[in-house]
């Protein structure tokens, strides 16, 4: 029963990302595909005229950091058979990351460095916690094997954005180092059905 809990809060939280962030993008100030390409996640989340829908977009980073721990904590730390101290620290890191980037929103001189914290906390320590956990069960089958891709992937186009700070393109680096998370979240969540 407990897996199944946690299974369905990993799936509704990725699916309410992907939403609210489709929502917020399409009431952003621009068309719905220069947002996506130009813009970060982030800009849809500070308060202004640009993103009339940022609470939206803020409850979506806020969910997804508390679904994530809820599902790891609750259940999905039983399928860890080795580096559980490790597993435990990149779980909590990467939830309070994205927690933080829902709470403390960029744009702001005096908060944007917090903001920066929390996002690389979730974006390379998520990444991280996804090669760790692959490494971490009994098996390394489909699902493992899975979940290493997507970390790996995670940390190269991470560490391609980080050095990309200033390209026009940068804000499609961010949202794919994001994105390995958030698939990553839902296939957990029927992986813990399916237990």
């Amino acid at each position: 029963m407990e897996s199944k809990v946690a299974g369905y809060a990993l799936i509704i939280g990725s699916i309410y990302y992907l939403v609210a962030e489709a929502i917020s993008a399409a009431f952003f100030n621009s068309s719905i595909f220069d947002t996506y390409v130009f813009h970060t996640i982030s800009e849809l989340g500070i308060p202004n005229a640009n993103s009339p829908l940022f609470w939206l977009m803020n409850s979506a980073f806020i969910l997804v950091g508390l679904t994530l721990m809820f599902g790891c904590f609750y259940s999905f730390k039983d399928c860890i058979v080795k580096n559980k101290t490790i597993f435990y620290i990149l779980t909590l890191v990467t939830g309070l990351g994205v927690i933080i980037v829902g709470l403390i929103h960029g744009g702001n001189p005096l908060t944007s460095g917090y903001h920066t914290l929390g996002a690389v906390m979730a974006i390379l320590g998520g990444n991280t916690l996804l090669v760790v956990v692959s490494r971490s069960m009994d098996d390394f089958e489909g699902y493992q094997k899975i979940t290493l891709i997507l970390g790996a992937l995670g940390i190269i186009i991470f560490w391609v954005m980080f050095f990309n700070m200033g390209n026009v393109y940068m804000p499609v680096f961010e949202r794919l180092s994001v994105y390995t998370l958030i698939v990553w979240s839902f296939l957990t969540g029927i992986y813990l059905l399916q237990d």
